[in-house]
């Protein structure tokens, strides 16, 4: 066996300039100097005896046998992180680094009821969080940048465990002094074309609630131009149109302050599942199963 193999420290300098396209970006990412990075990547390729990336002055573009090693690589350090986890799983319940993926129609409602419970009651977890959206979420769950995602499905995550942790109703927001006077539950049939009022691409809560309606045409027509709930809903205070909201929104207070109205849509499938997800067969398993408990709990 070759007495020279290569270092996580190099493997880890290669993802990041996969995943940054940047030597200066991938250095900030990797909290080194851009030319610590750098010499790091040739050293992994002077050690290999083969090219992985071609520098120019504007791009950076990685060899096909450069990424097929970078693919290796990413198994290579999850692997690695997993090894690390063994070693924490075999320690207290619960305790020591957690990084959680958490998406941004779940965050901004759910954590502030949870978080001081968890500080209180768990003082040996330093829970790590990071918001993004349910694509980049996952990814850093795959790529390792991530322990575990709070997530709401359906939504296509891989190769994943999960734990359930709550149903989360959808309510139909309208305007205080929208004409029609609104039932206890909103019939899809409510929802006109064309004044339909949607986050934008990449958040998961706009297929949840387009998937709701089950209506082709409303679907095509939807307006999709907010980047938060909270937009959405000052968006529909001042009388653009109508939303959909998830009920822990509402829970959370979201409509203080403002004469929007919420009724729950009337289809059965109007809900989406907020779970707690981790990679298949990982160490920390009883870890996540018990953090699941917790906000269950919450």
């Amino acid at each position: 066996m070759s007495t020279y193999l290569p270092t996580i420290k190099q493997l880890q300098y290669l993802v990041a300039l996969y995943e940054h396209g940047h030597f200066g970006r991938a250095a900030e990412a990797s909290f080194v100097s851009q030319s610590t990075l750098s010499a790091g990547i040739r050293e992994l390729e002077s050690l290999l005896g083969v090219t992985l990336v071609e520098r120019s002055r504007r791009v950076v573009r990685f060899t096909s046998l450069g990424q097929e090693v970078t693919e290796k690589a990413h198994r290579i350090l999850r692997e690695a992180e997993e090894l690390s986890d063994l070693v924490k799983a075999a320690g207290k319940p619960l305790a020591g680094q957690l990084r959680m993926s958490v998406i941004p129609t779940i965050a901004p409602f759910m954590l502030p009821r949870i978080l001081p419970r968890l500080r209180r009651e768990r003082p040996d977890l330093k829970l790590m969080l990071r918001e993004e959206t349910s694509a980049d979420a996952v990814e850093s769950l795959q790529h390792g940048r991530a322990d575990c995602v709070l997530l709401a499905l359906p939504f296509a995550t891989g190769e994943v465990e999960q734990a359930h942790i709550a149903d989360d109703l959808l309510y139909v927001a309208l305007p205080h002094d929208d004409p029609r006077d609104p039932p206890a539950q909103i019939p899809t049939s409510m929802l006109e074309e064309g004044r339909l009022l949607l986050l934008e691409d990449g958040h998961c809560l706009r297929d949840h609630a387009l998937a709701a309606c089950d209506r082709p045409g409303l679907r095509a027509s939807a307006s999709m131009i907010a980047t938060s709930l909270h937009t959405l809903v000052q968006m529909v205070d001042n009388g653009l149109g109508v939303t959909m909201l998830p009920q822990m929104a509402i829970d959370a207070g979201i409509l203080e302050g403002t004469r929007v109205v919420a009724r729950p849509l009337e289809e059965i499938n109007a809900k989406r599942e907020i779970s707690l997800i981790w990679r298949k067969n990982s160490p920390r398993r009883s870890d996540f199963e018990l953090l699941a408990e917790e906000l269950r709990a919450g």
